[in-house]
């Protein structure tokens, strides 16, 4: 193997660990979002709140956008995620309404 390839397969090899820890981040953090959006969700149900927020969902969109230009991320990428993000979290607070918890 010539050093520019093994520099190469080191190189590759630490990218691929950031990769992973940063997965790692992103899914502690997204349950540690979904812990409290469960919480919310729990909340609407007890004083029957609509399970979405318009208003709400388009200001964290904007937000959203507007952070990820910031990080240098295309914001339509981001606003797809928040979109499914907002989506999944709506269903759970359908289901909490559903439920009565």
């Amino acid at each position: 193997m010539s050093d520019d390839t093994s520099r190469a397969a080191r190189l590759l090899s630490e990218h691929r660990a950031s990769i992973d820890r940063l997965d790692a981040i992103l899914v502690y953090t997204l349950g540690e979002r979904f812990k409290h959006t469960q919480a919310v969700g729990r909340l609407k149900a007890e004083h029957e709140l609509p399970p979405s927020d318009p208003a709400r969902e388009a200001q964290q969109i904007a937000r959203l956008e507007e952070l990820a230009k910031e990080a240098d991320l295309d914001p339509d990428f981001a606003k797809k995620f928040l979109n499914f993000i907002i989506a999944e979290v709506i269903q759970h607070h359908r289901k909490h309404q559903e439920t009565g918890s």
